[in-house]
């Protein structure tokens, strides 16, 4: 062994053990290695006690355990899981939002997702009476009222039609309503996380309309699910004949139950809660229904005690994805600022970032694709070292509605509702790095 290597720094040591073991076989190699660091004082003996354990010999200069051993064969788990150090990433929910688990909702680790398509196994869920457990053999579809001829569908029935696939976000309005009165949720996955977005495969409604002939007449959509609330909710003709989608498929697969299996309605860019799950009758009429859920729910309350009512669209929407409170500014130097952003009007025209509270802005790049009534991902390359940041991010869509500040929000709106809250967000990253979630107004 060179006398040269004893006066090398410890980088420059590997590396030039690493040249001189060059041509070993893996077991002379690794032995050449060790004695090596021993012999220049590069490494103490209990260092090399610590590399002889678990951890340490997966770590280079030495080869991994999981390089010497055959691993799983084929299908070892038939349908896939992730991995076992993945095991984090989960839907979750906050245990005093509702009284029981049956009409509740879970949220979306976005803090956590790469790209814009949300796995299905991570889609948020939000139910009003339990996940509906269907035969899908035993499943309809009525559609009826003002139409010529009533149909019944079966499932076999409507998989013969054409598809379409659409990626398309589906978003709760109550996303983020436990913020309007203050800063309550140290997660962006309690903040932002009743989103998600996949794509989706089924027939378009105007194809199903045209095969029963709407009536003049027929204004307004009465869908109804076949869960245990029969959720339901009234929708313009004019909705249904533009996007929406009778879907029986989602990411490549048949939906889940949660999703609503075997059949769910889609309204691209609209209130989650309309896009009805265990989808089962379709009924024409000439004007809206007044259920419960567009009634004592999903209305917002005005700050003159009046009601908004069939408030649709979920408005350009946008956060901060890293860092985030459960994404920490690690050490200093290079970060990429990531987020997502989303209207229900069209696509993501643009988006910027500030440091300062809003006090002053920088564009981001928008990355990868640009859909209409999908997540749009953006990205800005800095520098952080130990500053405090006040950051944001404010979205921008092709018709170029602005998304509000918390006080511009609050000033046409009041604190009483707790749907369509689409303000910029704010997150304070400290000198140490940590992110807590504040308010500026």
């Amino acid at each position: 062994m060179s006398n040269r290597i004893k006066n090398l720094s410890t980088r420059e040591l590997m590396a030039q053990l690493a040249k001189e073991s060059q041509g070993l076989s893996i077991s002379d190699r690794r032995n050449f290695l060790k004695q090596g660091m021993l012999a220049a004082g590069a490494v103490t003996a209990t260092t090399v006690s610590g590399l002889a354990g678990a951890a340490g010999n997966n770590l280079p200069p030495m080869e991994p355990e999981w390089g010497r051993r055959l691993g799983a064969g084929v299908i070892d788990k038939p349908y896939g899981v992730p991995s076992e150090y993945e095991s984090s990433v989960v839907r979750r929910t906050v245990p005093w939002l509702t009284a029981e688990s049956i009409a509740s909702i879970s949220m979306t680790p976005i803090q956590d997702l790469k790209g814009i398509i949300t796995p299905n196994g991570l889609v948020f869920e939000r139910y009003h009476a339990g996940v509906a457990q269907i035969n899908p053999e035993e499943h309809r579809l009525m559609i009826h009222g003002l139409v010529d001829r009533p149909i019944v569908f079966t499932m076999e029935d409507l998989m013969r039609f054409p598809s379409v696939s659409e990626i398309k976000f589906i978003e709760c309005p109550a996303n983020g309503g436990m913020e309007w009165k203050g800063a309550q949720m140290e997660a962006l996955q309690f903040t932002h996380g009743m989103m998600s977005c996949c794509e989706w495969t089924g027939v378009p409604l105007k194809v199903l309309l045209e095969e029963v002939g709407v009536k003049p007449e027929g204004k307004w959509l009465l869908a109804e699910g076949a869960d245990g609330s029969h959720m339901s909710r009234s929708i313009p003709i004019e909705k249904a004949l533009e996007d929406t989608l009778v879907v029986y498929a989602q990411n490549g697969e048949m939906l889940r139950p949660e999703q609503g299996y075997p059949l769910r309605l889609l309204n691209p860019g609209w209130e989650g809660n309309t896009s009805i799950k265990w989808l089962r009758r379709i009924e024409v009429g000439d004007k809206p229904w007044y259920h419960r859920e567009e009634t004592s729910k999903y209305t917002d309350l005005m700050a003159d005690g009046r009601a908004r009512k069939f408030t649709f669209v979920q408005e350009t929407n946008s956060v901060i994805t890293n860092p985030c409170p459960e994404k920490p500014i690690i050490k200093s130097g290079l970060i990429e600022i990531e987020g997502l952003a989303w209207t229900g009007r069209g696509k993501i025209k643009q988006v910027d970032i500030s440091f300062d509270g809003g006090v002053s802005w920088v564009p981001a790049k928008l990355k990868g694709l640009v859909l209409d009534k999908a997540l749009t991902r953006f990205s800005l390359v800095t520098k952080w070292d130990g500053q405090p940041w006040l950051l944001q991010s404010r979205a921008i869509d092709e018709t170029g509605y602005v998304q509000p500040t918390l006080g511009q929000l609050r000033e046409a709106r009041g604190t009483n509702s707790i749907y369509h809250k689409n303000s910029i967000h704010t997150w304070k990253v400290e000198a140490n790095g940590g992110v807590k979630n504040v308010q500026i107004s």
